[in-house]
């Protein structure tokens, strides 16, 4: 909470800006050189930033469709775009996330760029993803915080997350989800609906 409070300065009602990069180079969707791709995000934090966001999220959301074997393309474009961001918005607080379930990834970029914090997917318990099988990766992913002396770019992880099937924890609720997350030591835990753009259920925030 400490934490999470010294880098927004309250703890509620935090709103974020999320920047969806245009495709990648050697994603199926690209079509734009890193230059413009670069440009178009700096532009698209700054129409946030005017309209007085709390932070910003960088995310490959167009990467389309998304894989786990993310290649070193992808790593060092996002780690370029998001300094590019901060140098762009250097007085917002600034994250990353790096699709499918790049953590360590996107950890890297944000150490490397500057940025403040992650977005993390499948920190615990595991998913049926519309991308495959995503298992719990707290204890690599934190390991690997420690090893590369980024300890304060702060974790926030997706609990029951978006797009993806939960039988295999129906008996884990969301409240439960978010305290595993606690206790494995996340910094902070996004609750989403089932789909980008479908909001948040009211009773689960509560």
């Amino acid at each position: 909470m400490q934490k999470f409070l010294q880098l927004f300065g309250r703890l509620k009602s935090v709103v974020l800006g999320m920047v969806h990069v245009r495709a990648l180079p050697g994603s199926p969707c690209n079509t734009l050189p890193l230059a413009q791709i670069i440009e178009e995000a700096c532009g698209e934090a700054e129409m946030y930033r005017a309209a007085g966001v709390d932070g910003l999220i960088v995310e490959n959301m167009h990467d389309r469709p998304y894989t786990f074997d993310v290649g070193a393309e992808v790593t060092a474009a996002m780690a370029v775009i998001c300094a590019s961001v901060k140098q762009a918005s250097p007085t917002l607080p600034i994250g990353v996330q790096i699709l499918c379930a790049a953590n360590q990834q996107a950890l890297a970029v944000a150490l490397a760029s500057g940025v403040d914090f992650i977005r993390v997917e499948a920190f615990v318990f595991s998913h049926v993803a519309d991308e495959g099988i995503l298992n719990a990766c707290a204890g690599n992913l934190l390991r690997y915080r420690k090893q590369i002396g980024a300890e304060h770019i702060q974790v926030f992880a997706d609990i029951k997350k978006k797009h993806s099937a939960h039988t295999l924890t129906a008996d884990v609720t969301v409240a439960d989800t978010a305290k595993a997350a606690e206790f494995f030591l996340a910094d902070g835990v996004v609750l989403t609906g089932t789909a980008t753009g479908s909001e948040a259920d009211p009773k689960e925030l509560e």
